[in-house]
């Protein structure tokens, strides 16, 4: 008897690692084939780790930078703390295969230099985290959820997720004309909406720039630029104490922007609205941005 039970144990456990049929989903690199569940898990940007947390999935290893608070305490608060593999530029080979991974989550733009190695560690699925708009990260998690035996629990938390920006953008106004900027020193990167804040900012409502033929999520512009743009709403981040739009702050063209003589310029953090990327990051955005309009409105 007690043989028996051991056997339908061991039986058990095999079937919760093993898919009935393989599950195949479509990558940078084209089908991706995983025929097993993976157990252990690195994930090489932080959106992969937003998307793990949303399923109850807790990564063995994150390139987190060397700096677990990049990764928003909403999403640290559903997943078990993890071992650091570095940076996300230049991940540690030798940190990842420590951990014995079963699967690797890279970034096409990160780490195609690297893919070869990574898949001599393990199975390495590729997506385009870096340079995804928004409606791609969710389709991104929804492939992680099948890759990870949870394709169920991950199309409903995004159901919940839609309805929850639905339900903000109902109380925000239409057709307002809005930018992001992230300032650096001696540049100003203009976000337009296929990059993935502008992609979130424009399904709330609002009118963002459009990305040129490329589709590259942002552009180097100068202030002509952005004053051609006649925003009525600037959402600005800045990774430096020093930063270029503190010197616009002093030229005539800056004070003829409609957002400048109105009040309505929204300085926000760079990790959230910048790095972030995913389902917990879009929420608190959202969040941000209702609470700063309905404010400066009343």
């Amino acid at each position: 008897m007690k043989k028996l039970l051991n056997t339908a144990v061991a039986l058990s456990l095999f079937a919760t690692t093993q898919f009935v049929n393989a599950v195949t989903v479509k990558d940078r690199k084209g089908d991706f084939i995983l025929d097993t569940v993976p157990q252990r898990i690195v994930a090489l940007e932080y959106s992969y780790v937003d998307a793990l947390a949303q399923i109850g999935v807790s990564p063995v290893g994150v390139a987190d930078d060397n700096d677990k608070t990049r990764i928003l305490q909403q999403v640290r608060d559903k997943v078990q703390p993890w071992e650091s593999v570095g940076t996300r530029s230049q991940p540690s080979l030798e940190a990842i295969a420590a951990l014995k991974p079963d699967l690797i989550i890279a970034d096409d733009n990160r780490h195609s230099a690297v893919y070869e190695e990574l898949k001599k560690i393990a199975p390495t699925v590729v997506f385009n985290s870096r340079n995804e708009n928004y409606a791609e990260n969710l389709e991104t998690a929804q492939k992680i959820g099948d890759l990870l035996g949870k394709s169920t629990e991950m199309k409903e938390r995004i159901t919940k997720h839609e309805q929850y920006i639905s339900d903000i953008a109902k109380s925000l106004p239409k057709g307002k004309k809005a930018i992001m900027g992230v300032s650096s020193e001696t540049q100003f990167h203009l976000h337009n909406n296929e990059s993935y804040a502008g992609g979130l900012i424009e399904k709330l409502g609002f009118e963002m720039p459009k990305a040129a033929s490329d589709n590259k999520p942002n552009s180097v512009v100068g202030l002509e630029q952005v004053v051609a743009e006649k925003p009525e709403l600037m959402i600005l981040t800045h990774y430096r104490d020093q930063h270029i739009a503190q010197k616009w702050e002093n030229e005539a063209l800056w004070k003829v922007i409609p957002a400048v003589k109105n009040n309505q310029i929204m300085t926000v953090d760079g990790n959230l609205w910048s790095r972030a990327r995913g389902i917990d990051a879009a929420e608190i955005i959202a969040k941000e941005l209702q609470g700063f309009v309905n404010k400066s409105t009343k």
